[in-house]
C-alpha cells in the first residue's frame, strides 16, 4: 500500500531532531543535569584553589566551607561533611532483616495401626489423652488407645461416610457428622447415640465444638455453616453467604469465634451473637480445604493448593504465605512449639515453622501394601494434646503415628536457612 513512497520520504532535519532532544533531556533529567555542572564547575574551581593556593569563591556557593559538599553530588575526599549534604545523598537501602527460624528435631513414623475398611476421613483426640477417634469411608467409627494402638470400641449408625468427629472438653460425648446429612452426638458412657440435628441439606464435611459453649458449629455441601445449641438441638443460626461448598469450620472463645473455609476460595469469619459475617477473605485462588488456630497465637492458618497462608486476629489481617506444598492440601495441624504440619492429597506431609515460615521437613508417608500409589492421599492430621505424637488418616485405611526423633540434633540436621534466594511473598 505505502511501497511508493518508498524512498521519498524527508530527509531528518539534525537541527529539529537536536532540539528535539535537548528539550526532552532537559525535562526528564533537568535536576541531573544542573548538579552535573555545578559539579564540574566546582571540581575545576577546586583544582585551581589548589594550584593558585587561593579559595575562589564559586557562582551560587555562600561559603567556601560549603563549597565542595553542598552541590556536588559526591564529596570530594577529605572535604568535611556538612550537616545538610545528608539531605543530597541517597543512602542504600537496607536489606529486611529476617529472622532466622528456631530449630526443631524432624519427624519419623513410628506406628501404622490397619483396621478400618475404608478411607479414613476424620480423626480427633480427646482431652485427657488417653484415646483418639477415627471415623471412616466404611461408615464405622473407631475409638483407639493412644498409647498402645489397641482397638478399644467400634461405633456404628452412621450409613454413609463418616467425615467429622469432635470430643467434648465438659461433657462424656462425641460428635459426629457424615455423607448422610446425619449430625449424631454420642454419649461415651453407654456408645450409643443419645441425640440428632437435623436440617442440613447434604454431607456435612466438617465440624467443632465452641470451647466454653454448648454449641456445635457444623457446616458442608449446601454452603452453609449451622449452630446448634447442644442441649435442645435447636438451629440457633444458619451462617449464609459461602457460595460453594463449606469444607472446613474451626471456633474459638475470642473473636471471631467461627472461621469457615469453602470452596469458593473464600475464607469467612463470623459474628457468633449475630450470625452474621463480619469480614470476607479472598486471598486465596483455588478452594480453601482446612483450617486451624494456633494453640497459644491470636492467629490462624488456611490450607489451599496455592498457598497456606497465615492471618492475624480479629480482623483477618494477612501475616505472610507459606509456599511449596504445590498439592491439594487437605489437613493442617499446629502444635504449641510452633511445628505447623501440612496433608496433601499425593500423602506429602510438609513441616513448617510458624514465625518464620520456613519448611524444615519434607515426608512421603508409605503407602500400606496391597494398596495402590494413588491411595495415599492424607485426609485429616491432629496433635495429640502434648503435641508430642501426630496422628494422620489416610487413603490405603491406615492410620499413622508420628513422633520426634530424638536422636536428631542441630549438627545432624542443620537449618539450610538461605534468606536472600527467599522470593517476596505476595498475596
Amino acid at each position: 500500500m505505502f511501497l511508493t513512497n518508498q524512498g521519498i520520504l524527508p530527509p531528518v532535519d539534525e537541527a529539529a531532531d537536536k532540539i528535539k532532544r535537548a528539550v526532552k533531556a532537559r525535562d526528564s533529567y533537568s535536576l541531573v543535569l544542573d548538579k552535573v555542572k555545578q559539579s564540574k564547575v566546582v571540581a575545576n574551581h577546586h583544582v585551581e584553589s589548589k594550584q593558585d593556593g587561593t579559595v575562589p569563591q564559586v557562582e551560587g556557593a555562600e561559603s567556601p566551607a560549603m563549597e565542595g559538599n553542598d552541590v556536588a553530588l559526591v564529596p570530594m575526599p577529605g572535604a568535611v561533611v556538612s550537616s545538610q549534604v545528608t539531605t543530597n545523598i541517597i543512602t542504600p537501602r537496607k536489606p529486611s532483616a529476617m529472622p532466622k527460624p528456631k530449630w526443631h528435631p524432624p519427624w519419623k513414623l513410628y506406628r501404622v495401626i490397619s483396621g478400618h475398611l475404608g478411607w479414613v476421613r476424620c480423626v480427633t483426640v480427646e482431652p485427657g489423652n488417653e484415646w483418639f477417634a477415627t471415623g471412616s469411608a466404611d461408615r464405622v467409627i473407631k475409638v483407639w488407645e493412644l498409647a498402645s494402638g489397641k482397638l478399644k470400641v467400634s461405633l456404628t449408625g452412621h450409613i454413609s461416610s463418616v467425615r467429622g468427629l469432635a470430643v467434648s472438653s465438659r461433657h462424656p460425648y462425641l460428635f459426629s457428622c457424615g455423607e448422610d446429612r446425619q449430625v449424631k452426638c454420642w454419649d461415651l458412657e453407654y456408645n450409643k447415640v443419645i441425640r440428632h440435628y437435623h436440617g442440613h441439606l447434604s454431607a456435612v464435611y466438617s465440624l467443632s465444638l465452641h470451647p466454653t459453649i454448648d454449641v456445635l458449629i457444623t457446616a458442608g455441601r449446601d454452603s452453609t455453616a449451622r449452630v446448634w445449641d447442644m442441649r435442645t438441638k435447636a438451629n440457633v443460626h444458619t451462617l449464609t453467604g459461602h457460595t460453594n461448598t463449606v469444607a472446613s469450620v474451626i471456633s474459638q472463645t475470642a473473636e471471631p469465634q467461627v472461621i469457615t473455609g469453602s470452596h469458593d476460595c473464600t475464607v469467612r469469619l463470623w459474628d457468633l451473637a449475630a450470625g452474621k459475617s463480619i469480614a470476607t477473605l479472598t486471598n486465596h485462588k483455588k478452594s480453601v480445604r482446612a483450617l486451624i488456630f494456633h494453640p497459644t497465637l491470636y492467629m490462624f492458618a488456611s490450607a489451599s493448593p496455592d498457598n497456606i497462608k497465615q492471618w492475624k486476629c480479629p480482623e483477618g489481617n494477612f501475616i505472610q504465605n507459606l509456599s511449596g506444598h504445590n498439592s491439594i492440601v487437605n489437613c493442617l495441624a499446629v502444635n504449641p512449639e510452633g511445628v505447623l504440619v501440612s496433608g496433601a492429597d499425593n500423602g506429602t506431609l510438609y513441616c513448617w515453622d510458624w514465625r518464620t515460615g520456613y519448611n524444615f521437613q519434607r515426608l512421603q508417608a508409605p503407602v500400606q501394601p496391597g494398596s495402590m500409589d494413588s491411595e495415599s492421599g492424607i485426609f485429616a492430621m491432629t496433635f495429640d494434646q502434648s503435641g508430642s505424637r501426630l496422628i494422620t488418616t489416610e487413603a490405603d485405611k491406615t492410620i499413622k503415628i508420628y513422633k520426634e526423633d530424638e536422636t536428631a540434633t542441630e549438627e545432624s540436621h542443620p537449618i539450610h536457612w538461605r534468606p536472600e534466594i527467599l522470593k517476596r511473598r505476595k498475596y
